[in-house]
């Protein structure tokens, strides 16, 4: 076939054969590079699996060993609240049975200092023994929200 003599149909499809040459050649050289990367890629896949999944099994046998520690420190905790239960227990025992005699005691002081001072005053024993019972009955109602402020005030500051 002479160059001269060829047709459109003839220059087209040695056109198309140059192309489908030239793609073949550059997706060939593509796949090559492609099968080095998948072969670096591999390697390194088969280093990280040799690498880490050691240490994955050494964090997994420690994170196992501090929950031991937690469940033991999850004991201990609880017995210290079971303590301070019992140590609140027996002090609100004990504040309840120092709270009436002291109650008491207070309202008994406080009419004898006010009935005291009545009678030097007026002279008047009867004068003297009203004062008494109103101071005591003062001191027994205010000794009540004294008891209870301070109470709070402690149960406050324990909480801070």
């Amino acid at each position: 076939m002479l160059l001269l003599s060829s047709t459109v149909g003839d220059v087209a499809s040695a056109a198309l054969a140059f192309f489908l040459i030239a793609v073949g050649l550059t997706l060939g050289y593509a796949f090559f590079r492609l099968g080095g990367v998948l072969s670096r890629v591999s390697s390194l896949v088969k280093g990280v699996e040799q690498e880490l999944v050691p240490v994955i099994n050494k964090a997994g046998g420690s994170i196992d060993r501090v929950n031991d520690q937690l469940d033991k420190l999850d004991v201990v905790t609880d017995s210290a609240v079971d303590a301070v239960e019992s140590i609140d227990t027996v002090l609100r025992a004990i504040a309840g049975a120092v709270k009436l005699p002291a109650k008491k005691v207070a309202a008994l002081t406080a009419g004898l200092v006010h009935g005291l001072a009545t009678f030097r005053v007026e002279h008047d024993f009867a004068a003297a023994m009203a004062a008494a019972r109103f101071a005591a009955q003062e001191r027994e109602s205010r000794f009540g929200e004294e008891f209870h402020s301070q109470a709070e005030e402690g149960k406050n500051a324990g909480e801070e």
